[in-house]
């Protein structure tokens, strides 16, 4: 960055704190049956992937509300790897102690996402009155 200034979608906090999630549920996703790799396995690595994918699609449309609706369909992903983690622990994949490391950089990065998209509205809002 400089300047101040975002050069790629690689330096938004809310991007990186994504991709760090999609590194550490690797963890779990290793644990997993072999019955589960078209099933859950399958469904977190996608989630995952969409969660980040959303997040550069939206920074490339140079459109604030756009922006805004992508991050909204990572949050839904996020959520989404919530659910699946919460099944990964019922069914016994996981311990708690990883279920509850993995929620709390779940919600960590919804935080950062709801921070961000915050930001895009404030802006998109004062583009309007300038």
């Amino acid at each position: 960055m400089s300047n101040g200034v975002l050069r790629s979608f690689e330096e938004l906090g809310c991007w990186k704190e994504a991709q760090n999630l999609r590194q550490l549920l690797k963890t779990v996703l290793k644990k997993l049956p072999k019955s589960e790799d078209y099933l859950l396995k399958d469904q977190i690595i996608r989630a995952s992937r969409s969660v980040t994918n959303n997040i550069a699609e939206g920074y490339g449309r140079y459109h604030f509300k756009e922006n805004i609706q992508f991050c909204r369909i990572s949050r839904g992903s996020l959520h989404e790897i919530l659910d699946h983690l919460i099944i990964t622990k019922e069914e016994g994949y996981c311990t708690e102690q990883e279920f509850e490391e993995l929620k709390g950089k779940v919600l960590l990065v919804i935080k950062i996402l709801n921070g961000y998209i915050q930001y895009l509205a404030k802006t998109a809002e004062s583009s309007k009155t300038q």
